[in-house]
């Protein structure tokens, strides 16, 4: 059986093929899902910033011009989203209060085997301690994979902003963990 292209289940939704639109959703939720857990770092904000994504790019689907694959456009929704959910949140509480991500079964974070259980919650510590616009750069390119020149069209920045970017995000991220490994 072949799978059909995004663009193609994107055209097929817009003219109101409820099937087209579920294959959509069941493609991305797992990864949309585990970007903003890794962005928000709390399991039920998670769930409800992408089932926000997943109705914004519902709403909005007929926007979709194609001109860059369906994926990075569903996720630079789902950036924008996120910078929402801080600008929400209370002018008071840090960055540093927000509450540590539980324990995840295998299931829902597909990355977590990369790591040991122990690993896997220093590195997202580590990544909490990152400002937004440097968690996502880490975010796009070691967990989606995407290239710098697709990080810089999403976030709508210059390539060698991404590049500084991550780069300081690499260098906190690495003087964070050698803290945590030497206690």
């Amino acid at each position: 059986m072949f799978e059909r292209s995004d663009e193609t289940l994107v055209k097929q939704a817009l003219k109101g093929k409820k099937s087209a639109w579920v294959t959509l959703v069941k493609r991305y939720e797992k990864n949309l899902y585990n970007y903003t857990l890794r962005m928000v770092s709390n399991p039920d904000d998670a769930l409800d910033l992408m089932q926000d994504v997943f109705m914004a790019v519902f709403r909005n689907l007929a926007s979709f011009r194609g001109d860059s694959p369906f994926k990075g456009w569903m996720f630079k929704i789902a950036h924008y989203r996120c910078i929402e959910f801080y600008r929400r949140k209370k002018p008071t509480q840090s960055l540093d209060d927000t509450p540590e991500q539980e324990e995840q079964s295998s299931d829902a974070c597909p990355e977590a085997h990369l790591f040991s259980g122990q690993q896997a919650s220093l590195l997202q510590k580590a990544m909490q301690t990152l400002p937004i616009n440097q968690k996502l750069v880490v975010e796009l390119k070691f967990f989606q994979h995407c290239t710098f020149d697709d990080i810089a069209k999403q976030l709508g920045i210059s390539v060698n902003t991404v590049k500084s970017r991550l780069y300081s995000a690499l260098d906190k991220l690495k003087d964070h963990l050698e803290l945590d490994h030497v206690k």
